[in-house]
């Protein structure tokens, strides 16, 4: 483990987890990477100077929130929908924190920053929090869904360089909200648009209600490396935006790359978040030299992610050993020159004849290994059950309420109990519920990525 800091930005360090002796004509290397920031924001103290008129202090990044809010017709059916969506809007700009800029944009088949307007940012104060609220009074319902044009305001929005005293932030965050399908523009649009603001700016997408479509709104969060969940009932969208916004506010570094460095003859065949999400990102690789690539993982504050990597290496006789990979968090120079190292480090393979060493599972490699197995097999269940197959569905769910308890994730495991009936948690055996509500077949289906960490 190695770790570098700055003074203007949080401490990182990479922690190792990996058995890295392979038996003789043994090629593959499995390592888990726990990578932890400390000294940057947290919510509380990110919070501290909101609502008080002061700015970001030398050590708060400057940054940009754009609030996306579904204006369309069906968000009028209840009409206390739309009420709560104000009301929630009114309760994350609440949460900014001051010297934050920001803006408002009124989703329908187009797209309209109804505040402050005219394609600027606000910066959060008194007076404009004031403002803020006051034009959320006017957002009614009326319209289609085509939220490819909302994500490409808000990157027009927060890529503005007048935000921030003339430059653009460094903290970009959107928060979006639908209640029904994206059904006025093609899937390729949205595509297209979540494909041009990877990398600009995160985002974080909530559901309300059931007419929404998970497979969109999770793949919005997906893309731009934020959180996706159902709210379920409006009501609860004042707190879930709260928290949201807070989480936003202790971000203070962002565009955070997870780099792998391999030796020649080594080959990479998966790197992916594990914890707190699953989240693949091999298909994400950007090139920056030999051998080397760069991974996103987006903004980070104080908290902990957990990555799993995995390489071939080339075979090697007994006795020989040889970097696998080494993993860099690096931090992108905004003028173009050499990347900042914030931490590294280093997966080994070592070659053996003693078969307990060569034959034991790391632990943490285990646990995440079948956390990634039970997202997969949740929506594999999930997808079965939709389309009929009730055989294959009563197997993968069963297999998943199998991997919740023998990984201790209660909260996924409450989740398959109100869509099976479980007979025997050990085995996996359950029996398909007859009835299901939609709300809890799809809160299992949005939350099915989320892990929980494996126990030190």
């Amino acid at each position: 483990m190695a770790n570098f800091s700055k003074s203007n930005v949080p401490q990182f360090s990479v922690d190792v987890y990996q058995n890295e002796y392979l038996p003789e004509g043994g090629r593959e290397v499995n390592a888990i990477v726990t990578v932890t920031s400390t000294g940057g924001g947290t919510s509380g103290s990110a919070l501290a100077g909101a609502n008080t008129g002061s700015v970001p202090g030398p050590g708060q990044a400057p940054a940009a929130v754009v609030i996306m809010v579904d204006c369309s017709g069906s968000m009028d059916y209840p009409p206390t929908k739309m009420r709560n969506a104000r009301e929630a809007t009114a309760a994350a700009i609440d949460a900014l924190r001051d010297g934050t800029a920001f803006s408002v944009v009124a989703g329908t088949h187009v797209a309209k920053d109804i505040y402050p307007g005219n394609g600027r940012l606000a910066v959060a104060g008194r007076t404009t929090r004031a403002q803020a609220r006051e034009a959320l009074r006017r957002l009614s319902a009326g319209g289609g869904t085509a939220i490819g044009t909302w994500l490409r305001l808000a990157d027009r929005l927060l890529n503005t360089p007048d935000a921030a005293g003339g430059a653009v932030p460094q903290i970009r965050h959107g928060i979006l909200l639908t209640d029904g399908r994206n059904e006025h523009e093609a899937p390729e649009d949205l595509r297209a648009a979540l494909d041009a603001a990877a990398g600009r700016f995160t985002c974080d997408a909530r559901g309300v209600g059931t007419d929404w479509e998970v497979k969109e709104v999770t793949g919005i969060a997906s893309a731009l490396l934020g959180t996706a969940d159902i709210v379920a009932d409006p009501s609860g969208l004042s707190a879930d935006f709260t928290r949201m916004m807070e989480d936003a506010m202790g971000k203070e570094i962002a565009d955070v790359a997870l780099r792998l460095w391999t030796p020649v003859g080594v080959e990479i065949k998966f790197v992916k978040q594990v914890a707190p999400t699953v989240e693949q990102l091999t298909g994400r690789r950007t090139e920056v030299g030999p051998r080397a690539g760069d991974y996103p993982t987006g903004s980070w504050g104080d908290e902990s992610r957990d990555y799993h990597v995995c390489v071939q290496v080339p075979e090697a006789g007994i006795g020989q050993e040889m970097l696998a990979a080494r993993v860099s968090l690096v931090l992108p120079d905004p003028a173009g020159g050499v990347p900042q190292t914030l931490s590294q480090g280093l997966v080994r393979a070592v070659w053996t004849d003693d078969m307990t060493a060569s034959t034991s599972i790391n632990p943490q490699v285990a646990h995440y290994t079948g956390q990634a197995e039970l997202a997969q097999v949740i929506q594999q269940g999930l997808d079965a059950r939709k389309s009929g197959n009730l055989d294959g569905a009563t197997a993968k769910l069963g297999r998943a309420v199998q991997l919740a308890a023998a990984s201790g994730n209660a909260d996924t495991a409450k989740l398959l109990a109100k869509v099976v009936d479980v007979v025997d948690e050990a085995t996996g055996t359950v029996r398909l519920k007859a009835k299901v509500a939609e709300a809890d077949e799809m809160t299992l289906e949005t939350r099915s990525t989320k892990t929980v960490r494996v126990k030190k």
